[in-house]
């Protein structure tokens, strides 16, 4: 018993968490060969733009600054036993005191319509790659405008609801919390997930650049064609030949003298001449006289 009757559970140590955890999670796998669990190497919870970002965005608040604390330790041991991010919400598992992990659900509202119009303008033409926009490899004007508070992605507290299996009245459980900075973590993995979190396009936010580079090739391509054109009047105008790419000729393949003979086609001689050149001397000439079509002959007569 604790002080004035309250009850206070014993300490375990964070070696013993993590164990209580691994355990746990080598029984779900079992199962369930598709969990996701959060894991994170060195003391930083998240170290790419968006994973930092999205933290700092839940401590800036007041609501949330002095509860979501308590989810540290949690994530740092491995509780997180699952993780799934879908379109506007997010499931977790997380191992607590009992031996059943605890069942967590966030739901986030979509980026306002009007909000969404807004950034995608400030974007327009001046992001160059999607790459760039998931590495943070941006100017800070737009991170800015990202983290802009209220008006930016990155939703406010009544953006954002959660419930949890475990019997804690707090209004944010560590569970919840834990849940809230696996967010984060697993951003570092995959930033698009983001996106599809707050169910808008990212390639949105690059369309117009991508238009504005598409455009520049296509004028490009319109120059080289007119210079094609000048240069084919030209040669028409001096009556000169300009100088065209030579074209490789094929190998072709081996011919013998078997397959020549083969593919040449016999020569019809007509009946009459094969009987004159069987029993004439002069079977051969008759016979070359009388395979000559009749359309030569005729010119030559006219010539003549």
């Amino acid at each position: 018993m604790g002080y004035w009757g309250g009850y206070y559970p014993p300490y375990v140590s964070v070696a013993e968490k993590k164990a209580k955890a691994a355990k746990k999670l080598k029984q779900l796998k079992k199962k369930n060969p598709g969990i996701k669990p959060v894991s994170i190497e060195g003391s930083a919870i998240a170290s790419s733009w968006w994973g930092k970002s999205w933290n700092q965005n839940l401590e800036r608040y007041a609501d949330y600054s002095n509860r979501i604390g308590r989810g540290r330790s949690y994530v740092r041991h491995g509780a997180v036993l699952d993780l799934q991010i879908d379109s506007g919400k997010v499931e977790a598992l997380v191992q607590g005191t009992r031996a059943k992990p605890y069942f967590v659900t966030v739901k986030i509202k979509a980026i306002n319509e009007k909000i969404w119009q807004e950034i995608k303008t400030a974007c327009g033409g001046k992001l160059d790659s999607l790459q760039e926009l998931l590495e943070g490899k941006f100017p800070e004007a737009f991170s800015n405008i990202f983290m802009e508070q209220g008006t930016g992605l990155f939703p406010s507290p009544k953006e954002i609801e959660f419930s949890c299996s475990c019997p804690d009245s707090a209004y944010m459980c560590k569970h919840v919390a834990a849940t809230l900075y696996g967010i984060g973590t697993r951003l570092d993995e995959d930033p698009s997930l983001f996106f599809k979190l707050r169910k808008v396009r990212m390639k949105d936010l690059v369309t117009e650049a991508v238009e504005d580079k598409t455009r520049k090739l296509l004028e490009k391509a319109k120059k080289k064609t007119e210079r094609i054109i000048v240069e084919s009047d030209l040669a028409d105008m001096f009556g000169i030949d300009m100088e065209e790419p030579v074209v490789p000729i094929k190998k072709s393949s081996k011919v013998t003298k078997k397959s020549v003979k083969k593919k040449k086609s016999p020569v019809r001689v007509p009946e009459k001449t094969k009987a004159k050149s069987a029993t004439g001397k002069s079977g051969k000439k008759t016979a070359a006289k009388q395979a000559v079509p009749k359309k030569k002959l005729n010119l030559y007569l006219i010539r003549l």
